[in-house]
C-alpha cells in the first residue's frame, strides 16, 4: 500500500474478545501511516474496548441488531459512512454486511478475507483461520501483511475510564473490600460448549475462600446471570452479575489478583492488562482451540482435556461436553496456588 492514504477504516463488528484482538492493528497502522486519519467501526457493546486507544482519530457505531437492523437503515448508514470519503477499509472478521458495507459505502481500497461476499473486496485475501493453526491475533495481523504493512506491535490495549476506576473502587469498600485480596470468577459464556460446570465453580469458589485469604467476586453479562445462579447463593461470594459496564470489568479485574474465566471475552481483556488469568477450554475443533483463541501473555494460563474425541462437534456435542467434564476444581485450584505463589 502506498503511503498516500489519508482516511483509514478498520472494521471488526463480532464479539468482545475479537476486538480486544484486534487492537494491535490500530497501533501498526498509525505507525505505517502516522499522519492518517484512522477510524474504527464496532458494535455498541464493543465500543468500550476502543474509546481512548490513543491512535484513533474516530469511532463509528454500526448496531447491526437494533438502530441499523432493517435495510432502509442499512442504506442511511451508508450514505452517511460514504460522506466520510474513506479511501480504505481493513475488514477484520469476513461477513456479508461488512463486505456489503464497505462495498456501498464507496470506499476504493476494500482489504479482507475472501469469505462471505469476497468478491466485494478489492484486495481479497485467503482465509484460514478455520484451520486453527495459530493464534486468531496472528490471524488478523496477516491482513495487515498481505497489504504489506510491516507488524512491530502485538500487545492488545485496553483502555479503563477513569470513572470505572472510581466507580470500582467504591464498589469494593461497600463490600468490605479495602485492598486487592480478591479473586475474579466468570462462570458463563456464549455456548454451552464454553461453559465449565456450575458445580465446578461452586467448589472452586468454595477451595480459594477456605484455603485462601481472598475473597470471590463472580461476574457476568446481564443476559447470562443464569448461569451462575447457584453460584451467587455461596456464602461471602459477592455478586457483581450483569451491574459492570465492559469498562467497569477492566477496572476490577486490574486490581484482582486472579482471574478465572471460561473461554470468552473477559479473558482477553485480562491478558491485555496483564492480569493473572487461567481459561478454562473445552472445544477441540481446530478453529476453536486453544492453539487459536487462549490468553496471551506471560501471566496468561489455560486449561485443556484432550479426551477422547475423532471429531469435536462443539456446541452439538454427544459426549455431554466430557472435555470440560474432565477438568477437575482441584487442578483449576492447584493453577491458582501456583500463580499466588
Amino acid at each position: 500500500m502506498e503511503q498516500k492514504r489519508k482516511k483509514i477504516l478498520i472494521m471488526r463488528t463480532d464479539r468482545l474478545g475479537d476486538v480486544i484482538l484486534s487492537t494491535p492493528v490500530i497501533a501498526n497502522l498509525r505507525k505505517f501511516y502516522p499522519d492518517s486519519h484512522i477510524a474504527f467501526l464496532c458494535r455498541p457493546y464493543t465500543k468500550d474496548v476502543v474509546e481512548g486507544n490513543p491512535y484513533l482519530d474516530e469511532i463509528i457505531i454500526y448496531d447491526k441488531n437494533n438502530k441499523h437492523k432493517s435495510i432502509f437503515s442499512s442504506i442511511k448508514f451508508c450514505l452517511s459512512l460514504r460522506k466520510k470519503n474513506f479511501d480504505t477499509v481493513f475488514i477484520l472478521n469476513p461477513n456479508n454486511r461488512s463486505n456489503m458495507l464497505a462495498f456501498f459505502s464507496g470506499i476504493t481500497h476494500r482489504i479482507g478475507l475472501n469469505r462471505k461476499m469476497g468478491h466485494l473486496l478489492t484486495q481479497p485475501i485467503e482465509d484460514k483461520k478455520h484451520e486453527g493453526k495459530k493464534h486468531e491475533l496472528e490471524y488478523t495481523l496477516d491482513i495487515l501483511r498481505e497489504a504489506g504493512i510491516p507488524i512491530t506491535e502485538k500487545q492488545a490495549h485496553f483502555p479503563i475510564k477513569k470513572e470505572s476506576e472510581k466507580r470500582i473502587k467504591e464498589l469494593l469498600l461497600a463490600n468490605g473490600i479495602k485492598n486487592n485480596e480478591f479473586a475474579v470468577i466468570h462462570p458463563s459464556a456464549s455456548c454451552p460448549s464454553k461453559r465449565w460446570m456450575q458445580d465446578n465453580f461452586i467448589k472452586l469458589a468454595k477451595l480459594i475462600k477456605e484455603k485462601t485469604n481472598l475473597k470471590v467476586i463472580i461476574i457476568s453479562s446481564k443476559e447470562e446471570r443464569k448461569f451462575a445462579e447457584e453460584l451467587a447463593k455461596e456464602k461471602g461470594v459477592i455478586d457483581f452479575r450483569g451491574i459492570l459496564s465492559i469498562s467497569d470489568i477492566g477496572a476490577l479485574l486490574k486490581q484482582s489478583k486472579v482471574f478465572i474465566s471460561n473461554d470468552s471475552g473477559p479473558v482477553h481483556i485480562a491478558a491485555s492488562l496483564d492480569v493473572p488469568v487461567i481459561s478454562i477450554f473445552g472445544r477441540n475443533d481446530p478453529g476453536l482451540s486453544p492453539t487459536r483463541w487462549r490468553p496471551l501473555g506471560k501471566k496468561s494460563f489455560y486449561i485443556h482435556k484432550a479426551v477422547s474425541c475423532k471429531i469435536c462437534l462443539a456446541h452439538n456435542c454427544i459426549n455431554n461436553f466430557l472435555c470440560l467434564k474432565s477438568i477437575e476444581p482441584e487442578e483449576v485450584f492447584a493453577l491458582i496456588r501456583e500463580i499466588l505463589e
